[in-house]
C-alpha cells in the first residue's frame, strides 16, 4: 500500500456549532472561531461532528458550516467534512456534497455489524472517491472495530488513509493499528484526548479536541521536539479541566461553549436542544474552570 498521507499531524479541532439568539446556526462565530483556531496552531478541522450538536442540524445547516470552514480556512489547513449519517444512501450523499464543496477528505462513522457489512458500506463510500477516508472508529463501551478488519480496509480501499479512534481501552488500539498496518495508517485520538500524553508516546498522529487550541497545539509542538517533560507539564494542567469535561459530552459542550462566549468569540453559549442542563453546583465549577483556561491560554499566548 503506498498512500499519501495529508497533512494531518497535530491538533485537528471540531468545533462546537455557535447559535444566534434565536437559534440560528450563526455563521460569523463559525468563522472568528476558526480564525482563532488557526491562529492558535491547529493543523485542521472536522466539522460538523458529535461536539458540533451534528444530530440536531438539517442537512442544510451542515453543508453551510463546511462551506463556511472551507471558506475560512483559505485553504492553509485541511477540512475533513463530517458525512456521518443514519443511513448509507444519506452518508453517500453527504459525503458527495462534501467533496463538491471542496473539503479535503471526509469522515464517517458506520455502526459495526458483521466484518462483510462493514466491509460493503467502506467500500461505497469509497467509490464516491474522497480525496481521502477517515474512519470513526467510536464506541463509548467496547473496542469499536476489530483490528483485522481495519486493516483488511486499509489494504483494499486506497482512500482510506485515516482513522479516527474512540474506543474504551484506546491506548492499546492506537498500538494495535500500528502494529497492523506497519505505521502506515494515520491515527487520530478522539475523545480519548483525556490521554494525550499517552497516545503522543505510542505514536498517534493527531489529536482531534474541541477547545483549548493553544495549549493543546503547544503540548504537540514540545513533544515533538523531544521536550516530553515540558509537553507533560502543560498536559497536567489540563487534567482539572479534562476531569470536569469529560463526565459526559453534553457537558463538554456546555463547558467550551460558555468559555467561547466568555471569550466574546460565541454571542451566545446555547445548546440547540440540551438533555442536560448543569445545575447551580456546576455552573459554579464550570465558571471557576472557565476563568482558569482563560489564564491559560492568555499565558501561552503571551
Amino acid at each position: 500500500m503506498a498512500n499519501t498521507f495529508p497533512d494531518l499531524r497535530g491538533i485537528i479541532t471540531v468545533l462546537n456549532t455557535p447559535f444566534t439568539t434565536s437559534g440560528a446556526v450563526d455563521h460569523a462565530a463559525y468563522g472568528r472561531h476558526i480564525a482563532y483556531a488557526m491562529d492558535a496552531g491547529v493543523s485542521g478541522f472536522l466539522a460538523p461532528a458529535m461536539a458540533g450538536e451534528v444530530d440536531t442540524l438539517t442537512d442544510e445547516e451542515r453543508l453551510g458550516l463546511a462551506n463556511t470552514m472551507v471558506t475560512a480556512a483559505q485553504g492553509r489547513v485541511p477540512v475533513i467534512g463530517c458525512a456521518t449519517a443514519t443511513s448509507a444512501d444519506a452518508r453517500i450523499r453527504l459525503a458527495a456534497e462534501l467533496i463538491t464543496l471542496g473539503c479535503d477528505g471526509v469522515l464517517v462513522s458506520i455502526p459495526y455489524t458483521t466484518e462483510a457489512e462493514y466491509a460493503r458500506q467502506v467500500h461505497a463510500v469509497a467509490q464516491i472517491q474522497p480525496p481521502f477516508l477517515m474512519l470513526q472508529d467510536w464506541d463509548a463501551q467496547g473496542e469499536g472495530v476489530p483490528v483485522p478488519v481495519i486493516a483488511r480496509l486499509f489494504d483494499e480501499v486506497d482512500a482510506f488513509q485515516c482513522i479516527k479512534v474512540e474506543v474504551h481501552n484506546a491506548g492499546r488500539k492506537y498500538t494495535a493499528i500500528q502494529q497492523a498496518t506497519d505505521g502506515n495508517l494515520q491515527v487520530s485520538g478522539g475523545w480519548a484526548v483525556t490521554h494525550m500524553l499517552e497516545g503522543l508516546d505510542r505514536g498517534v498522529h493527531a489529536f482531534m479536541p474541541t477547545g483549548l487550541h493553544r495549549i493543546y497545539a503547544e503540548i504537540f509542538r514540545q513533544y515533538q521536539s523531544g521536550n516530553r517533560d515540558t509537553a507533560k507539564e502543560l498536559f497536567y494542567r489540563l487534567l482539572p479541566i479534562l476531569v470536569f469535561t469529560n463526565q459526559s459530552l453534553e457537558m463538554s459542550i456546555h463547558f467550551f461553549k460558555r468559555l467561547l462566549f466568555e471569550q466574546g468569540i460565541y454571542q451566545t453559549p446555547h445548546l440547540r436542544s440540551p438533555e442536560l442542563i448543569p445545575d447551580d453546583h456546576e455552573h459554579r465549577i464550570m465558571d471557576e474552570l472557565i476563568h482558569y483556561a482563560m489564564a491559560l491560554e492568555n499565558k501561552m499566548k503571551s
